[in-house]
């Protein structure tokens, strides 16, 4: 089964650190990024500079990371104006962050559930006017789909509603995002497999942080309810400013060698990945940076999905 992998280092990741990584490195690493095979990443978002100054070099980030060839260019853009400028710098593809708690929605992008529902809808409209061929791909995570630090329990009910009237306004996708990292195996797994009955294949792919040290076993739970794309960010490192301790991406060099052990094709080299960890360690020493994989080695019986099976 092939599997892709949506590296989020470079925007999720860069923007929960409070100093800038250089334009420069930022270029590199990506770069690094995609040698190691990944074919989709988030490269930046696009914020007012003076919320989030990591991201002030969005568009300059987005127009070198669009000559990288084989690799799909993602920006986040959190309402319309975002949108445009990512378009404008040639982003292949814009994902929104729609929150399912309204506490976090309003903490997030200082719009309620129903704005940011209604957003999306104009924001697809804005697509839909576009020449063909220069109409970006639109997907929504939803995000503390699982639960939220801010307001607590979020009802199950309302998520799904949620991705009906989004893809009903025009999304291409729509995921759902564990934004504190509340979720459980269980719960992912009925939440996708219902997600999937709901919305088809509009269902998009799994948004997961090992906060609570569920990541790799919430991995699991979504690929045995059918879900082929998941984000991680090197290193582990990212999570939302607004929402008080969400810390912790699933680290994407343990990531890919859970996927890879597994018998699941990412397309990924696991040796040029974790190599690309030297890029963010140079240009951001002292970072904190995670992985077991990097830490303890591949083992010696290790073989990718690709070579097993043309053997």
């Amino acid at each position: 089964m092939k599997v892709l992998v949506s590296e989020v280092g470079p925007r999720d990741g860069l923007q929960s650190i409070k100093r800038a990584m250089p334009t420069e490195a930022k270029h590199r690493w990506i770069r690094a990024l995609a040698a190691a095979g990944l074919r989709e990443i988030e490269v930046a978002s696009f914020v007012p500079a003076k919320l989030l100054p990591q991201m002030a070099d969005a568009a300059e980030v987005v127009r070198e990371a669009v000559k990288v060839p084989g690799i799909t260019v993602l920006a986040l853009a959190p309402n319309l104006r975002g949108v445009q400028d990512a378009v404008a710098a040639g982003a292949h593809k814009v994902t929104l962050p729609v929150s399912a708690s309204e506490a976090h929605s309003r903490a997030n992008i200082r719009m309620s559930c129903e704005e940011a529902i209604a957003q999306v809808g104009r924001i697809c409209a804005f697509r839909d006017g576009l020449p063909e061929g220069q109409r970006p791909g639109v997907e929504v995570g939803i995000a503390t789909a699982f639960g939220c630090t801010l307001q607590g329990e979020v009802p199950e009910e309302w998520v799904f509603e949620m991705a009906r009237r989004l893809v009903a306004a025009g999304a291409d996708s729509v995921g759902l995002s564990d934004t504190v990292g509340y979720a459980n195996p269980a719960q992912v797994k009925r939440m996708f497999a219902r997600l999937a009955r709901e919305i088809g294949d509009r269902a998009g792919g799994a948004h997961l942080h090992n906060t609570r040290g569920q990541g790799l076993a919430n991995v699991v739970a979504a690929l045995e309810a059918g879900v082929t794309t998941f984000d991680a960010s090197q290193g582990g490192i990212g999570g939302c400013p607004y929402a008080p301790g969400a810390s912790g991406n699933v680290v994407t060099e343990d990531l890919v060698f859970l996927l890879e052990s597994m018998g699941c094709d990412t397309g990924i080299d696991v040796e040029r990945l974790v190599a690309a960890r030297e890029v963010f360690k140079e240009a951001m020493p002292g970072e904190p940076i995670y992985g077991h994989v990097p830490d303890a080695g591949l083992p010696k019986t290790f073989r990718r999905a690709a070579e097993g099976a043309a053997s």
